[in-house]
């Protein structure tokens, strides 16, 4: 025993462990600021063009009615719960970022299949009064399982993005542009040389 505190002294492993600490935790500080991770707790739709590639779906729901009573998150997000709604947009995030920091982002953009039934659900969640209407359902008894059986953009398909699917078909967006992540020092000093 005398023999392993001699070649090893107490606490030798103290330093080097809290200096990896420090810089790992340095690390994840800075790449959260670089990548305006906190602005994706909210529900601002803004948030969404940090990315360039959704430029053309914040343009197209710009300009949709659904602007006027949904933000991306009402739609994109499961609302049963909680927890599940922000686990549900870390798993996609995660999945947003990694494609996006190893340029394996499409260039037109469709919708995972776990995104789809999400979207499915909140569609026949704010709009169950239309699918449940016995007045339409009288016309035709078979309606009613058309309207649950099928996705909803199947008959909507213009709702609320219309025909977008890449960055070509809305050129000239405009969409809000996002902050520099660049520190105002840092830009003065660059601007010197």
């Amino acid at each position: 025993m005398n023999i392993i505190r001699h070649i090893m002294p107490p606490n030798s492993w103290l330093f080097p462990v809290i200096l990896i600490i420090s810089i790992l935790t340095g690390l994840f500080i800075f790449l959260f600021y670089i990548s305006k991770a906190s602005s994706y707790l909210s529900d601002d739709p803004k948030t969404c063009v940090n990315c360039h590639i959704m430029a053309p779906q914040y343009a197209t729901w710009q300009h949709s009615s659904h602007r006027e009573r949904a933000n991306c998150n009402d739609c994109h997000v499961p609302h049963d719960n909680v927890f599940n709604k922000y686990l549900f947009k870390a798993k996609d995030g995660m999945r947003h970022a990694t494609l996006f920091t190893l340029k394996m982002e499409r260039q037109v953009i469709h919708i995972e299949n776990a995104g789809a039934e999400v979207v499915q659900q909140n569609c026949i969640r704010c709009h169950s009064h239309l699918i449940t209407d016995y007045k339409l359902n009288t016309i035709n008894t078979e309606t009613h399982h058309a309207r649950t059986d099928r996705k909803c953009w199947e008959c909507h398909r213009e709702v609320p993005h219309g025909r977008v699917n890449s960055l070509s078909s809305t050129p000239n967006a405009k969409i809000p542009l996002p902050e520099s992540p660049v520190p105002e020092w840092l830009k003065e000093i660059s601007n010197k040389d």
